[in-house]
């Protein structure tokens, strides 16, 4: 697993960043977030995708490890048709100050800074806010209101950093806090390094906030499913997602994924796509607008989603 890491990493240096599918039907708003971090400002990359009308609800998407925003464009665009605006940054996988997407050593204070995006969301001036602003003028867009709600949802090491954060605003961020309806987790990955996930879910695991995961099989890529088992483990809930038996780690990229995520983790198949997107769509919904839609949760004896044929409902502890 180590050398599968290190050939990954090594692939991705050389990688080109993952572009917008010709089929796009919603165009992202390129632009940059700052992020503190060890004394310096990250000055991030970072995609906005903005809904017709007045958003629905403000939507953190979050690509996983050695990826980067584009990676998860076709999502997003599925979701910005749903009536969302959806925020992708790109962050680092490796910086010697430890300002990373995934835990190399300690993370957190990188992760803080990423929360503090949302709980400075109000202030005109905070980098958020400029983001979005500079990213709709530069396409002469009008600037949509931020919407207070929000759902983050993260792909695997990209879980784990949603997770994270979404605790932080828990302990330490309340009126922020407060406005989090829920959590997506896309076949999560455990860091190597650290308990950022375990410190996260023990936390969340007392809380009402909705989260739920679509994985796929165990393998190499999510780290053998060490991110669901972590799930299914602290999580003292009936349903907390599903597994999708002949899934991809790609899935969650979908049409937005490239040769690199194809040649290590797999290719993503239309059907498991569509209903990784399907469920995340809904779900998102379901927690903005505290409501059920019954397709999308277990039913039956033995249980199942309708919604999700042939997945695997999973139960935490």
């Amino acid at each position: 697993m180590r050398a599968h890491l290190v050939t990954l990493i090594a692939a991705a240096c050389l990688a080109a960043p993952a572009t917008l599918p010709a089929t796009a039907s919603a165009a992202p708003l390129p632009t940059t977030v700052d992020i503190p971090c060890a004394g310096t400002i990250h000055h991030q990359p970072a995609d906005w995708y903005l809904p017709e009308g007045t958003p629905r609800g403000l939507v953190w998407l979050q690509h996983g490890f050695a990826r980067a925003d584009g990676n998860v464009a076709d999502l997003a665009e599925t979701l910005t048709a749903a009536g969302y605006l959806v925020f992708t940054p790109s962050l680092p996988f490796i910086d010697p100050a430890g300002c990373t997407l995934q835990n190399l050593g300690d993370n957190t204070p990188f992760l803080n800074q990423v929360a503090a995006l949302f709980t400075t969301a109000d202030d005109p001036t905070a980098p958020l806010t400029v983001s979005l602003s500079a990213a709709a003028a530069a396409q002469n867009r009008p600037t949509p209101p931020l919407p207070h709600d929000l759902v983050f949802i993260g792909h695997s090491a990209g879980a784990e950093a949603v997770e994270y954060v979404a605790h932080h605003l828990h302990t330490a961020a309340p009126t922020a806090w407060q406005h989090l309806r829920g959590l997506i987790l896309l076949d999560p990955v455990k860091s190597f390094l650290g308990n950022n996930t375990d410190t996260a879910l023990t936390d969340l695991d007392h809380t009402a906030l909705p989260i739920l995961t679509i994985s796929g099989p165990p393998a190499p890529c999510n780290n053998f499913g060490t991110g669901t088992v972590a799930l299914q483990t602290l999580l003292h809930r009936d349903f907390v997602g599903v597994r999708l038996p002949t899934g991809a780690h790609t899935d969650a990229e979908g049409a937005s994924t490239d040769a690199l995520g194809e040649i290590f983790c797999g290719t993503p198949q239309p059907a498991d796509v569509a209903t990784l997107q399907h469920l995340a769509t809904d779900w998102t919904t379901d927690f903005l607008t505290a409501t059920t839609t019954p397709a999308d949760y277990p039913t039956g004896t033995p249980p199942t989603v309708p919604a999700a044929p042939g997945a695997e409902p999973l139960h935490g502890a």
